[in-house]
């Protein structure tokens, strides 16, 4: 194409087969694109288990604790809190989940084991006591793992799941449910996957009542999130007493889409959800279960979950992870509601001044209000060299009460930007109202004595100097007395406000002004609005006559 000038790298390309070359799915009338989501999935966190693996660090009991605690009061009903037979640490936090008296009657506690019967067996000893368990057995059934991996064709891995499945049953007792992952789903054949979770199925006798969970993972991203939804409904349409299954995803993000395919997959049928707190996980991680909770949030649609104390469950996170959360993290990031951008901090700033609070949010820019995720507006609009006269303007109405006339905003922005592109670094808040001080407010070459509305005091270099003037309003006498100083000061603009309310509010006026034929804008405060006023125009003459 010509008006596409790239040309191929030297990368071996080649090496690599495509999703359809490596797993068939067969063709039928997909339903998904066309559906929309109107309610949350069963949320099930597995950071004390899958995303545990994952550290480098791996949890202690007390890490592990003060994370389930959490997820506890955030609202989560199944949790998947460890592999008991892959490590002691493991095993002991089961063991003193099974100790506690305080566990809502509500939760399950779900432990995960690989589909080997002495493996099973020391996870049926660590859930002893537990009142309502969930037992999450796996094995990989890809052809790459079959043949590389297990060593087993199709018949004898089947065999060995339905010998575990059954050895599982005979150890467990009422309290438990069941569930079954074939490990890397989206490379299995989607008959073998339906041949096996139907037998399990069968084995376990599922029934709506004592339904099983069939979790279909996307071990390894390897295809579009299109290709997994499409896989999911299959087995949607097709697994066996669909009425006693509960249909589950568990999306990793190599390709950077596990996001995508657990919304995909919801549509396409998946009543439940596997992933992690801001998608800690093997290589590049679990999906996240707060970027997809909140993503429904902005839809209108009950999340299930309370993220209203978005910090507090960062915290935890990262206290017990030993990770930090990046800063442009959906959601929780410490950037993720902050503008720089002039343009956006303009709108942001329209949008937030007519915001009514507790009503619709339509702000352009911040898809949710941050104050529902226990937020303030403190770090919405920041001030670099790329900031703009809308954003520095919002920042000293919110801080400090200042409504800068629309003509002033640009002459106070170009003092901003003198000195963000001189540092190159961001102004704090404090930092832009002592510019705005030292611009606008500080003393002069010339400053006022008194002035009683036609006569006064002003002090040039120092030196008192009486003056006196003629006009039709305080401003337009003390403009005609600055004449007794050799200085021509036509007011072009006027406006004039309260920082505060009460009647010992500090009042600010901003003065326009032509002087000696230069273009100048002043500020000037007091509790006396006619003083504030005089030193707005004293600020004006000062500045054009530096």
């Amino acid at each position: 194409m010509e008006w596409n000038p790239q040309r191929p790298s030297p990368m071996p390309h080649h090496r690599y087969r495509p999703a359809h070359e490596r797993v068939e799915v067969p063709v039928f009338d997909r339903q998904w694109p066309s559906r929309r989501i109107d309610r949350a999935p069963l949320w099930v966190p597995v950071d004390l288990r899958d995303g545990n693996q994952a550290l480098a660090e791996p949890m202690d009991t007390e890490r592990k604790r003060r994370m389930f605690d959490m997820m506890i009061s955030l609202g989560y009903k199944e949790i998947e809190v460890g592999y008991p037979s892959a490590s002691q640490t493991d095993f002991d936090f089961v063991r003193h989940l099974a100790g506690r008296d305080d566990l809502p009657g509500d939760v399950t506690i779900s432990v995960f084991t690989p589909a080997r019967i002495e493996l099973i067996d020391r996870t049926l000893e660590s859930i002893a006591g537990l009142p309502r368990v969930l037992v999450h057995l796996y094995t990989a059934t890809a052809p790459l793992w079959r043949n590389l991996v297990l060593g087993k064709d199709r018949g004898e891995l089947h065999r060995m799941i339905l010998g575990a499945g059954e050895h599982l049953l005979r150890g467990a007792g009422e309290q438990v449910r069941f569930e079954f992952s074939p490990e890397v789903f989206n490379l299995t054949e989607p008959d073998f996957v339906l041949e096996v979770c139907d037998s399990l199925t069968e084995l376990w006798d599922a029934c709506p009542d004592r339904p099983v969970t069939h979790n279909l993972p996307a071990t390894v991203e390897i295809a579009t999130p299109n290709v997994y939804a499409d896989q999911i409904e299959y087995l949607d349409r097709n697994l066996a007493r669909r009425d006693s299954v509960i249909l589950s995803v568990h999306p990793h993000n190599d390709r950077g889409t596990g996001v995508a395919c657990a919304e995909l997959a919801v549509l396409a049928g998946a009543q439940r959800v596997e992933g992690c707190l801001f998608g800690n996980g093997e290589r590049t991680g679990n999906v996240d279960l707060v970027t997809l909770a909140l993503n429904l949030y902005t839809q209108g649609v009950n999340p299930m979950i309370d993220f209203s104390d978005i910090d507090a469950v960062r915290e935890v996170v990262e206290y017990a992870n030993r990770l930090p959360v990046p800063q442009r993290h959906p959601y929780v990031g410490e950037l993720v509601h902050t503008a720089f951008s002039g343009t956006h901090q303009d709108a942001i700033a329209k949008g937030l001044a007519v915001a009514a609070p507790g009503g619709p949010w339509e702000v352009p820019y911040l898809p949710i209000d941050p104050a529902d995720l226990g937020r303030d507006y403190e770090a919405v609009i920041r001030i670099n060299s790329q900031s703009g006269k809308g954003g520095v303007a919002h920042l000293l109405r919110t801080h400090h009460g200042l409504d800068l006339p629309a003509g002033m905003r640009p002459d106070f922005s170009r003092e901003v930007q003198l000195v963000t592109d001189a540092t190159g670094r961001e102004l704090s808040t404090a930092e832009l109202w002592d510019l705005f001080r030292s611009v606008y407010l500080d003393p002069g070459a010339i400053t006022l004595g008194d002035w009683s509305g036609s006569a006064g005091t002003l002090l040039i270099d120092g030196v008192e100097k009486p003056v006196r003037g003629n006009g039709n309003g305080p401003l337009s006498a003390f403009a005609d007395a600055l004449r007794d100083i050799g200085v021509e000061a036509d007011i072009l603009g006027y406006a004039e406000h309260s920082t505060t309310s009460g009647p010992d509010s500090p009042a600010a006026a901003y003065v326009h002004c032509r002087v000696d034929g230069i273009s100048a804008w002043g500020a000037g405060l007091d509790t006396s609005i006619l003083t504030a006023s005089v030193r707005a125009v004293l600020s004006a003459v000062n500045r054009a006559r530096s």
